[in-house]
């Protein structure tokens, strides 16, 4: 007899076999940033220096790793991913520069009268 609900241990079966995520930042060799998410970051970096990643990477070789943070699973990644897609390019250099401090002043908008 289980200790433990059946559905406790299916959740770990499954948490055990996700694959864990990263999500990057490269930097274009015209300067732009691009942001993304995978599962192996290594083999993403080749292929997009391949020019089989993205269409716009491809289109902006070569690119340089500058930028990536771990997760334990693929879906936060990709929605870190989506999170900092949206962010200017002043946040994310914040963000790459250990400036936390700063990601919220760098989020709020300006309104001026006119």
């Amino acid at each position: 007899m289980l200790e433990k609900p059946l559905a406790i241990y299916l959740y770990a079966i499954n948490f055990k076999t996700m694959a864990k995520g990263y999500m990057y930042i490269l930097e274009c060799a015209d300067g732009t940033y691009y942001t993304g998410s995978t599962k192996d970051i290594e083999r993403r970096l080749l292929q997009h220096q391949a020019g089989e990643g993205a269409n716009y990477t491809a289109k902006r070789l070569p690119v340089k790793l500058i930028y990536y943070e771990e997760f334990d699973r693929i879906d936060h990644a990709f929605y870190r991913e989506k999170q900092v897609q949206g962010w200017s390019r002043k946040k994310k250099e914040a963000l790459m520069n250990g400036k936390e401090e700063l990601l919220s002043k760098l989020s709020k908008k300006i309104f001026y009268k006119s």
